[in-house]
């Protein structure tokens, strides 16, 4: 074969190459924007329904001629109006604070229920303003039913952020080494754990600072660890970790590297690395010392 025809041969492959690069990237960034849109309807959601709170305090408003009540009225609006504020500032990614709005509707809820119940008490109510209290509780409950659906939509949300913004560990590899840094091939010889692995490109997680625990577990199932302090929350428990990594992510694909050095009696079998971030198990691996 030619010198000329093995270059023809590269660059058709280069530029096979490049398109398919190509249109990997295209496809993540046309999924991203449609997650993002999806978000954006759904906060969409949320702020109309503090928007029918806050005119349904006008309308009970408009039933009593209690000054005090009135007045209690008109600062469960005004808070109404602040969270509905608060709400419009929150980007639809932020899962905590419109988790956090949320749950503020839901007690602005059984409040409303409250000056309901206290207005309909009122002995001096005229038949028109008994009538204005019963479409506002008809509203309310329309409302209710409402919030109730939003409610599981939101919760399903919820789980859709969280899985988006969390970070993924692959190319998991461990490769047992003698005192001479090369690859060890029985338990006996072992001195040091290398451990890489990378942690894929996710742009719609948080940049900054992250910590990784990453634990070693033996055949018998217990962990390597150098201090029984040494320990980290995961799922409503303690967990004790060999190694922690501090890494600043920005986005983007990035390779790690950890060593334990072997100060204990390892002996032959099955061994398995476990790696966590931010609470959640973020990739695993397996291996076998001989």
């Amino acid at each position: 074969m030619s010198k000329k025809s093995l270059l023809i041969a590269a660059v058709a492959i280069l530029v096979i190459a490049i398109i398919g690069i190509t249109y990997l990237l295209f496809t993540e960034k046309q999924a991203n924007r449609e997650l993002v849109q999806e978000f954006q309807l759904d906060k969409e959601d949320l702020e109309n329904e503090y928007a029918r709170f806050a005119q349904q305090y006008d309308e009970l408003k408009m039933t009593i001629s209690n000054d005090s009540l009135s007045q209690l009225l008109e600062q469960e609006q005004l808070k109404t109006q602040r969270l509905l504020e608060e709400l419009r500032t929150v980007k639809s990614s932020n899962a905590t604070e419109i988790r956090r709005l949320k749950k503020e509707l839901a007690t602005l809820r059984k409040v409303m229920v409250g000056y309901i119940n206290q207005i309909d008490s009122l002995n001096k109510l005229t038949a028109q303003q008994k009538q204005v209290i019963a479409e506002v509780t008809q509203k309310y409950n329309q409302a209710s039913r409402q919030i109730d659906n939003l409610s599981e939509e939101k919760k399903n949300l919820n789980k859709k952020v969280t899985l988006a913004a969390q970070l993924d560990a692959t190319n998991i590899r461990i490769e047992p080494r003698n005192k001479r840094g090369k690859a060890a091939k029985k338990v006996k010889d072992v001195v040091k754990l290398a451990i890489s692995f990378t942690v894929v490109k996710n742009i719609t997680a948080e940049n900054g600072e992250r910590t990784i625990y990453i634990r070693i577990t033996k055949p018998d199932n217990d962990v390597l660890t150098k201090s029984a302090s040494n320990t980290f929350p995961y799922e409503n428990r303690t967990l004790v970790y060999s190694i922690k990594k501090y890494i600043e992510y920005n986005g983007e694909e990035q390779n790690i590297n950890v060593f334990w050095d072997v100060e204990e009696f390892l002996y032959a079998g099955n061994y398995r690395v476990d790696i966590f971030e931010g609470g959640n198990l973020i990739g695993s691996q397996s291996f076998t010392l001989n």
